[in-house]
This record gives C-alpha cells, structure tokens and sequence, in this order.
C-alpha cells in the first residue's frame, strides 16, 4: 500500500458580501484557516457593483500561494 501525499500550491477563493467590514472579516477567516495549510496570500482582487436600487454589492478573489 502506498500513501501519497499532494500538497496545496495554489488555491483561489472567491467571497462576496453587502458591505466592507463583512467582506474584509470573511477574508481574514479565511486566512487565518489556510495558515495549517501553509498558504499564504499572494493577490487579492476586489469589485463593488451598486444595483438599480442604490444598494451596493462587494466582491473579492483571494489567491493563496504555498510558502
């Protein structure tokens, strides 16, 4: 019986929320989840979109790159 392990180089993560604070408190959790793992932060990306109705809309990719 062989065991293989594979490790996790590159993970991309994508998040969404209706405001900053909880955009940027999803991040972190998941940042703080990914350290076991060895994976740092490599680029994020970000966008907001207002709607038709005025209310806005935050999006983020978040690359996570072995260290």
């Amino acid at each position: 019986m062989n065991i293989h392990f594979d490790y996790i180089e590159d993970k991309v993560e994508f998040f969404e929320a209706i405001d900053l604070k909880t955009l940027e408190a999803k991040i972190n959790a998941q940042i703080e989840e990914n350290k076991p793992l060895m994976l740092r932060v490599h680029h994020v990306g970000h966008q907001m979109h207002v709607d038709e109705k005025g209310k806005t809309f935050f999006t983020a990719v978040v690359h996570f790159k072995a260290k």
